[in-house]
């Protein structure tokens, strides 16, 4: 049986997405073979500041919306997020980010990085950790570039994949797929042939039950109800 490939969209900036990292780990772990994660992004920040300027003006500004993700995360131990998010270093773009991030994931798909190596994976785990925990611009190439030789990626090799205009033309693919699927909040699961999402904060648990479902009842077979 071929496994069953799940869309997944979601900004790098997006605290729910930085929360949800834990059930995709448990997902990837109890479903190895059964499983396959088709990454892709999807711009909740890609102009960071005008939007929470303009959207938490009257809350508080840059400073309210932090509040507003320390009650978010308070709810969830498994996470850390710094006393200054948003505040600090606020990136501003999440854009940025995800052109490099899809830098990575194009090396991986030439076979110039190891797959069996998950780099483009633990990629997008070091940005969330180095915004949420360490209050890192992102957005700065300066800073993904650290975040690059920290993993051991060559930086010439990055470069060449956006010097070319791949990485952009991966990045606009994404954008294509979201007005295609409609996609409209970050983290978000499309799967069984779109007949099946997930959208924003879903429980492992309800994941998991998705996933078994398919895995009773292969797409070629008709369920009763």
């Amino acid at each position: 049986m071929e496994p069953i490939n799940i869309s997944y969209y979601s900004d790098v900036l997006c605290v729910w997405a930085y929360i949800a990292q834990i059930r995709l780990d448990e997902l990837a772990a109890n479903f190895p073979d059964q499983v396959a994660i088709d990454y892709h992004f999807f711009p909740v920040f890609g102009n960071a500041h005008e939007k929470l300027e303009k959207s938490w003006r009257d809350r508080g500004g840059l400073r309210g919306y932090s509040n507003h993700v320390h009650t978010v995360a308070a709810k969830f131990p498994h996470i850390t997020v710094h006393p200054d998010i948003w505040v600090v270093n606020t990136p501003t773009s999440a854009t940025s980010c995800h052109l490099f991030l899809n830098a990575i994931q194009l090396l991986e798909i030439k076979g110039l990085i190891p797959k069996a190596e998950k780099l483009f994976e633990k990629a997008n785990w070091e940005f969330r950790r180095a915004f949420f925990v360490e209050t890192a611009d992102v957005s700065d190439r300066k800073v993904q570039f650290q975040i690059a030789e920290k993993l051991g990626i060559a930086i010439a090799d990055l470069q060449a994949q956006i010097d070319s205009g791949e990485a952009y033309a991966l990045l606009s693919r994404d954008f294509e797929l979201i007005r295609e699927k409609t996609v409209s909040v970050s983290p978000t699961m499309i799967f069984n042939e779109g007949r099946q999402r997930l959208n924003g904060n879903v429980g492992y648990r309800v994941i998991e039950a998705n996933i078994r479902e398919l895995l009773n009842n292969p797409e070629d077979e008709h369920s009763w109800c």
